[in-house]
């Protein structure tokens, strides 16, 4: 039986400064998705000049891009453009294999509960030996170091 709140023994050079890292982490992806986002409204704004208000339309998806970065980012790599400068990636509790579009999606919502409760759940990480936070042991995934 597999103990979801410390599973199998990891390196410690896996989770080496993996708190910090994944802070730093989560800024880089505000920032790449601040990016997207004025480059989307941007091109938006011109596609409906173009399309007399019909291209408008596309602004009702600007809201979920930031569900989309992190689903398909982390379920097609298990890691976004930030984890990678930071040399971090998000793995499988069970075999440490990449996470499937469908955990990568159950994360992310995870990941944006735990904003909603005012970050508490985040707090975890930090009496966690795994270093891990509430959404990741809810969706059954673990940050570790890339290398």
């Amino acid at each position: 039986m597999t103990n979801y709140l410390s599973p199998e023994p990891l390196d410690p050079r896996l989770l080496d400064s993996v708190i910090l890292r994944r802070a730093m982490a989560l800024f880089l992806d505000w920032f790449c998705m601040g990016v997207v986002f004025w480059t989307s409204l941007l091109f938006i704004g011109i596609f409906g000049i173009f399309t007399l208000g019909a291209g408008w339309l596309a602004f009702h998806f600007l809201p979920f891009l930031p569900f989309a970065y992190y689903a398909l980012l982390i379920g097609g790599s298990g890691a976004t453009p930030g984890q990678r400068l930071m040399d971090i990636t998000l793995r499988r509790d069970t075999d440490l294999a990449a996470p499937s579009l469908a955990q990568a999606l159950v994360w992310t919502l995870l990941l944006y509960a735990s904003f909603a409760l005012a970050g508490v759940p985040f707090l975890f990480a930090l009496l966690n030996p795994h270093k891990r936070a509430m959404h990741d042991i809810l969706s059954g995934l673990t940050i570790i170091r890339a290398a």
